[in-house]
């Protein structure tokens, strides 16, 4: 294999016209980005290269790690300890039901499946999130909880934004609204570029106005803002979503630009002299994008979220997130190829306690709204088939209802639990109204069918139309395979 420097395309080690436009090979093969775009444009043509339809992801992050058995995955019929407080109801897939609390989700049955059998080793919130965001279990022994490092495995969004090609000069791969971040410790590794290099850092829209606080207030808000520990409505009504602010990845400009920036302070006072500044000097791909994100009127007000016709938003929820899969859906129309959202601030999904009313009075009613809204956005505007939309967490959760922390919690809840997880897939050429893998009589391990989070990583890059023999390289140019492990089997055909 050729080696390669740090931070181009991953390539492949087949050279025919279709592997190397599949793979991205630009450096072995010595093209330009524009030969690459005609080259790919003349295949789409003779129906030899890539798709002409742009493929996309949106990667529902359910920060806290939501419970199997109270939304995908029930046991109606188990002992009182195990089975908890919801019903389950029928989809509009015979023989598939979830939980009586998402009945949008319910009714867009055709257009999701699920994978009831997704199983890795890590229940801790640090190594459980580094596992589902990498999609890697093999975690370096130089990893630090709440201290993202360079010597980490790159993220999912990171290896789908350096995997695939840029679309109308805008970011590959966006993580919103905000960075997972533990109050008590830090931001937590994972989500970033690690290995793979800063220049392919997702762009993190960061449009809440403070990091939201882990063990104090949790969920959407303003209307589904709670008290974690009380499980009561929260007070806090300060907090704002606003047309994000976007930081700079390091390495992105030139050392002007390096110190990370508010991007609408440079758009405000600064559009002139960039555009001026890039006429006048020779940009990389990545300083263009930047200057795009910042200048194009067409971007600055798809993430103009709250601004959006009152029907839309009530459609989606006004509420965070809401805004966020609108944005998430927007961005994707816009060009742009991998979008993270990371679906309440960290800890939401965390229910050690007050687990059944905090779910179907704050976490089940924006979610099931918003989610619904965006398949049937991508839906009606034909994108759901080049659209794959995936939800999971770190982990799921015990399924016998716990009773510790009586002097924290008023009511009880459920524990981590990495053994076992639903996720659900739709769009992206994913077959709708299926199950893949199943759960023993307590909904605690994989019966059938066991997926790792390599599996998950997999998939996603598969519908997002990377090769299968692609490779991303590190800082000192090793090459690391993009696959590590097959698709989800049966999602696609």
């Amino acid at each position: 294999m050729s080696s390669q420097p740090a931070g181009t395309p991953p390539q492949t080690n087949t050279f025919s016209r279709r592997g190397m436009l599949q793979a991205g090979a630009i450096g072995t093969m010595g093209l330009s980005m524009a030969d690459v775009c005609a080259l790919r444009s003349q295949a789409a043509r003779s129906g030899d290269g890539s798709p002409a339809s742009p493929k996309a992801v949106i990667y529902l992050f359910m920060t806290g790690g939501p419970s199997q058995h109270d939304t995908f995955d029930m046991k109606p019929d188990g002992p009182a300890e195990y089975k908890g407080e919801f019903s389950p109801i029928q989809t509009r897939t015979p023989g598939t039901e979830i939980c009586e609390h998402m009945p949008m989700l319910a009714q867009r049955s055709e257009h999701w499946s699920l994978v009831r059998s997704l199983t890795h080793t890590d229940s801790g919130h640090d190594r459980g999130t580094y596992v589902m965001l990498t999609g890697r279990c093999d975690i370096p022994s130089t990893f630090r909880s709440s201290l993202p490092q360079g010597s980490d495995w790159p993220s999912i969004a990171a290896v789908a934004g350096a995997s695939t090609q840029r679309r109308q000069n805008l970011p590959t791969s966006v993580v919103l609204p905000e960075k997972i971040y533990h109050s008590n410790t830090g931001v937590y590794p994972g989500q970033f570029a690690g290995l793979l290099g800063s220049q392919h850092e997702p762009w993190m829209i960061e449009a809440t106005d403070k990091p939201h606080a882990y063990h104090s207030y949790s969920g959407a808000f303003p209307q589904y803002l709670f008290n974690l520990h009380k499980g009561e409505p929260s007070d806090k009504r300060d907090w704002r979503f606003e047309v994000p602010h976007l930081s700079l990845p390091e390495g992105v400009l030139n050392d002007r630009f390096k110190r990370r920036r508010d991007l609408l302070g440079i758009v405000e006072t600064q559009q002139k002299a960039l555009a001026e500044h890039a006429s006048a000097r020779k940009y990389d791909r990545d300083s263009e994008a930047a200057i795009t994100m910042m200048t194009d009127s067409k971007v600055k007000a798809a993430l103009d979220v709250r601004s959006s016709d009152p029907k839309t938003l009530e459609r989606y929820g006004d509420n965070s997130f809401g805004w966020s899969l609108l944005m998430a859906r927007r961005l994707v129309e816009a060009g742009v190829n991998t979008v993270q959202v990371n679906l309440g601030n960290f800890g939401s999904w965390d229910l050690h306690g007050n687990n059944f009313p905090l779910l179907k009075d704050y976490l089940f009613p924006p979610t099931d709204r918003a989610v619904s809204a965006l398949l049937d956005d991508l839906h009606e505007s034909g994108m759901l088939d080049d659209t794959l939309v995936v939800m999971a967490g770190e982990f799921g959760r015990t399924p016998k209802i716990t009773h510790i922390a009586r002097n924290i919690y008023k009511l009880p809840g459920r524990d981590h639990w990495a053994p076992l997880q639903s996720v659900l897939f739709a769009g992206g050429g994913v077959q709708g109204g299926r199950i893949i893998g199943s759960s023993d009589k307590d909904g605690a391990y994989p019966a059938s069918d066991p997926q790792k989070p390599e599996n998950f990583a997999s998939t996603i890059y598969h519908a997002l139309g990377i090769p299968r023999e692609a490779v991303w390289h590190d800082l000192s140019g090793r090459p690391n395979h993009v696959y590590l492990a097959d698709p989800i089997e049966g999602l696609f055909t």
